[in-house]
This record gives C-alpha cells, sequence and structure tokens, in this order.
C-alpha cells in the first residue's frame, strides 16, 4: 500500500513539474507541424493553382522537388569534403555536423510537395543563413551537452587534443 502510494505521489509531482510543462509544448509544437503547415501548404497550392493553372502548379512543385534534390547533393558534398578536411587536421567538426544535418532536413522539405516548405527547404541550402542558424542552434543547445574528447596526452582544450597520440601507430 505505502508503495502504491509513493508511486502516485511521484507521478502527480511529475504531472506539475517542468518536465510536464515541456511536453505539453512539445505537443503544440508537433500540432503545429502536422496540422496547420499541411492545411497552410494545402490552401496556397490551391491558390496558386487557381491563379496558375493546374499544370504548372505541378510543373512547379515537380521543379522545385529536383532542384532541391541537386543542390541538396551539391551542398552535402561540400559539407562532407569540410568535415573530412576537419577531421585529417585533428578538428572536431561541430559546425559542419550541424550544417550537414540542416542540409539533409533541407533536402527533405525540398522534395515534399509545398510553398512554405520550399522557402524554408532553400534557405536552408544558403550558406549564410545556415551559418547563422547554426550558431543559435549551437548556442541554444551548448549548455545541455558536454564535449567528451580522447585521450590524447595533451592538456585539455589545445587545438589539438581531439587527435590522438597513437593515431599514427599501426599495430601488427
Amino acid at each position: 500500500m505505502q508503495i502504491k502510494n509513493a508511486g502516485k505521489n511521484a507521478y502527480l509531482s511529475c504531472l506539475y513539474s517542468r518536465d510536464a510543462q515541456n511536453v505539453g509544448s512539445m505537443f503544440s509544437r508537433l500540432l503545429f507541424l502536422f496540422i496547420f503547415i499541411p492545411i497552410a501548404e494545402l490552401y496556397l497550392l490551391i491558390m496558386v493553382g487557381a491563379r496558375i493553372g493546374f499544370l504548372p502548379t505541378l510543373g512547379l512543385v515537380v521543379f522545385t522537388g529536383i532542384l532541391g534534390a541537386s543542390l541538396a547533393r551539391q551542398q552535402g558534398l561540400s559539407t562532407l569534403a569540410k568535415i573530412q578536411s576537419e577531421l585529417q587536421s585533428g578538428r572536431p567538426p561541430t559546425d559542419k555536423l550541424i550544417e550537414g544535418a540542416m542540409i539533409v532536413v533541407g533536402g527533405i522539405v525540398l522534395i515534399t510537395p509545398g510553398i512554405l516548405t520550399d522557402l524554408f527547404g532553400f534557405a536552408l541550402m544558403v550558406p549564410k543563413f545556415r551559418k547563422r542558424l547554426a550558431g543559435s542552434l549551437k548556442k541554444s543547445f551548448g549548455g545541455n551537452f558536454s564535449t567528451i574528447r580522447p585521450n590524447s596526452g595533451g592538456k585539455p582544450g589545445d587545438k589539438d587534443s581531439f587527435k590522438n597520440s597513437r593515431d599514427d601507430v599501426i599495430d601488427v
């Protein structure tokens, strides 16, 4: 009986905690993402279709999908090359990894039909916009993550502390 009450009290305290508020906030964000954005997209596509016709609207949707996929491929390969060069020089490629994730999101959004999502996807393909967004994302999530670096024998915070001292050794 005591265990049941303890579990019930823990559950009730969780309902009124900050975690419960975060769940409500997450629900409202998901509701916005999966309900209101598609409704707005449908409305805009119908309005564009009424203005320029069905076939030109369909052509626009297909064209932005193809253009978005090719842009995402080009930007992704460029970012991948930058990630590899930073890894070879011994620096952690945190900014480039964030930008790479944004390119993937932008490519996915560009493939989905819609006008608002295409605008957002094309914005993510612009390097200056991506860098600003990556900086603000790092700033907002920076306190939530800790960096773990391999033991290199160097002092913490060294520029080359990401590189292991045994990287050039091959054991047989």
